[in-house]
């Protein structure tokens, strides 16, 4: 049977929809809608997006890579009605906020202008929409997850996502939690010594449970200190380039 598509509506400011609002469904998926805001049509850092990009593909894209990551068409969220994609000039390069029904990704347009010169831009544009997204979706343990775990997670996802960036490097970090990409490595590394959908499982027990280090032990019979000891010889034991 055919599903209709999600909308992309480029628009100023709208409130949230209704909750009792039809969703559009792509598969076994709940596609959320999609809305854009840009602040500024005239900024470089726009121009250069909607050169390299379609909005549409790109949010539906970085949806869809979070959810058969991190969950099962038993397990995905609901919950999320809207998610809208705000490009305007701030410092940094993106966050996300919002509400349980209603999402906004914060976009740089100045760190979109920093990209005209790269030949991956289009990658580091979707790049960063995945990121964001996970944030839209992923538990967080009652607000007890360490944010390096959180920032790792999305990383993890944009890792599988084959998004990630030249500059990574593995074994990066000093700590386990230190976040983005030095997590996102020592979670790639524990999925694969110690089983696939690891990381879906972490992030599903912190749907209904405060977070404590104890959810790695159950997941992998490893406290994560000695997880991060393990990685730590692996890293140590692979050849420099």
């Amino acid at each position: 049977m055919h599903q209709p598509q999600p909308t992309l509506i480029p628009t100023h400011y709208l409130p949230p929809p209704p909750q009792n609002r039809p969703r559009p469904q792509q598969g076994e998926w709940p596609i959320p809608h999609f809305r854009l805001r840009v602040e500024d049509l005239s900024h470089p850092g726009a121009q250069l997006f909607f050169e390299q990009v379609n909005p549409l593909q790109s949010l539906h894209n970085a949806v869809v890579e979070v959810f058969k990551d991190l969950y099962t068409p038993d397990t995905v969220p609901q919950e999320v009605e809207t998610v809208v994609l705000v490009l305007r000039s701030m410092p940094g390069v993106a966050h996300t906020t919002g509400a349980e029904i209603y999402k906004e990704i914060h976009f740089s347009l100045e760190y979109l202008q920093q990209q005209r010169s790269s030949s991956r831009a289009r990658d580091e544009i979707n790049g960063v929409l995945v990121h964001e997204m996970v944030h839209c979706f992923q538990y967080n343990g009652k607000r007890k997850c360490p944010g390096g775990l959180i920032e790792g997670i999305a990383d993890w996802v944009r890792l599988q996502a084959d998004l990630r960036p030249p500059h990574w490097r593995e074994g990066r970090g000093r700590t386990w939690d230190e976040g983005y990409e030095a997590t996102a490595f020592l979670l790639d590394w524990i999925e694969s010594k110690y089983g696939q959908g690891i990381v879906r499982n972490l992030n599903l027990t912190m749907r209904d449970r405060q977070y404590d280090d104890e959810i790695f032990r159950e997941q992998t019979g490893r406290s994560i200190t000695t997880l991060w000891k393990e990685y730590r010889e692996y890293i140590d034991r692979v050849p420099k380039a």
